[in-house]
């Protein structure tokens, strides 16, 4: 697990120049990921990719079956580089870190913060409930894609909102993920209905400028 995390920071930390490729090539050498000498960008590419891939098929392939109760635990983003390639993508994949970070505080200025906010799905008739600001905001909720999908359709209250994310599986729960336009509409209406200022939250969307593909949503711990 160490010798992956040291990768990914430093993929992050590369550009995806030629020099930059031997230089990690080289590190993968003393790792044992690849042989000693010059190392393509390619094989470095190959090998990170691999490893990574590995990591990801092992621990976090299982679908979500939300059912239960799900308690906030911070924004979850994703995003990839718009350069492209598998040192450009991990490099996006690192930095997401700090945009939550940052996220996390803006979101927090307005009250929502680790905790205070909880998803409650009942499988068995379809129908959830979001607790969140002293708002109790209910409706109904559909999985898709072998679970890795869910459509969400608020209430009345909500102006029948309707947002499709995607689902990522976690050691603690899961992540739901949006696109930004979705997500921010549905962040500035539950602030606005709970009489904060939705200035406090218009900065999220413009953290990650540069990146393809960017979703935002919540980590989720059941």
């Amino acid at each position: 697990m160490k010798k992956v995390i040291s990768i990914l920071a430093l993929a992050a930390a590369f550009t995806v120049s030629a020099n930059a490729q031997s230089m990690l090539g080289e590190v993968l050498s003393g790792l044992g990921g690849t042989s000693t000498g010059s190392t393509s960008g390619s094989s470095v590419a190959s090998t990170i990719g691999n490893i990574v891939s590995g990591l990801a098929g092992t621990v976090y392939s299982a679908p979500v079956s939300l059912n239960g109760t799900y308690t906030y635990n911070g924004v979850a983003v994703s995003a990839t580089s718009s350069e492209g390639g598998i040192l450009a993508n991990l490099a996006g994949t690192a930095v997401t870190s700090g945009i939550e970070s940052k996220a996390d505080e803006y979101l927090a200025k307005v009250g929502i913060k680790p905790g205070a906010m909880t998803w409650t799905f009942n499988s068995a008739d379809n129908t959830f409930t979001l607790n969140v600001l002293g708002l109790s905001l209910p409706g109904t909720y559909k999985v898709g894609d072998g679970e890795k999908t869910v459509n969400l359709t608020f209430g009345k209250t909500m102006k029948y909102l309707s947002m499709t994310g995607t689902l990522e599986s976690t050691p603690t729960g899961a992540k739901m993920l949006f696109t930004v336009d979705k997500a921010m509409t549905f962040i500035k209406k539950i602030v606005s209905m709970a009489g904060q200022a939705s200035s406090q939250v218009a900065g999220i969307a413009k953290l990650a400028d540069g990146y393809d593909n960017y979703r935002i949503g919540f980590k989720l711990s059941k």
